[in-house]
């Protein structure tokens, strides 16, 4: 046990109990379809100008290999002009936020563990978890918030699978409940466009069984 002093009107030691943080490795494979859609530069300037009351210019024209492309969550550098010919040498991610947002969520479906306990009890490391799967454009009808009909051109991964690593306190959680939020979030929640979540059945996934 640790201890610090602090400073009121005297110097006071303090004991700081210790966190047990622990670290493990946890592989979730996919059930349905993963579909993507990250935000391209394009849209977050434009989102940008208009916050800032900048004139928008007229909409151009919809380029499907190009929406297909920028849906995606490149890992490593993007490059500049995109090609469907970058797919295949190219590796891509998805928010690791996501799947903690999911496995927090997934609190709602077993008892005993609240969303506050489990939102501080682990974190999923890095920015994006490295998806192992190849993309392919897909094309869906839409519907906007103001009810206009639209087609979009999002990446699909039809086949996925992702290592998790994931630092946990297991004065709070033991690894089986980690593991255990993990897996009901996969059934319950999902991650990416058109889950559980939201009414839907894309991006459902289990945690990997032994030898799978």
């Amino acid at each position: 046990m640790a201890k610090a002093v602090v400073s009121k009107s005297k110097q006071q030691e303090v004991s700081i109990p210790a966190m047990n943080i622990q670290h493990m490795e946890v592989a979730l494979v996919g059930d349905s379809p993963l579909v993507v859609h990250a935000w391209s530069e394009k849209a977050r300037r434009q989102l940008l100008g208009k916050q800032m009351g900048e004139a928008q210019q007229a909409k151009e024209k919809k380029n499907p290999e190009q929406d297909f492309l920028h849906s995606l969550y490149w890992m490593g550098k993007k490059p500049n002009a995109l090609s469907m010919d970058d797919v295949a040498k190219a590796e891509f991610g998805f928010p690791a936020t996501a799947f903690k947002a999911a496995a927090v969520d997934a609190c709602s479906f077993v008892d005993g563990t609240t969303k506050v306990e489990a939102r501080g009890a682990f974190h999923v490391e890095g920015d994006l978890v490295r998806i192992e799967g190849m993309p392919t454009m897909r094309e869906d009808m839409v519907r906007l918030a103001s009810g206009v009909a639209d087609v979009r051109f999002r990446g699909e991964f039809r086949a996925w699978r992702v290592q998790l690593s994931i630092r946990y306190n297991a004065n709070v959680l033991t690894l089986q409940q980690v593991v255990n939020l993990f897996n009901v979030a996969g059934f319950a929640v999902g991650v990416g466009e058109h889950r559980p979540q939201k009414d839907g059945s894309w991006g459902m996934f289990h945690v990997a069984r032994q030898g799978e």
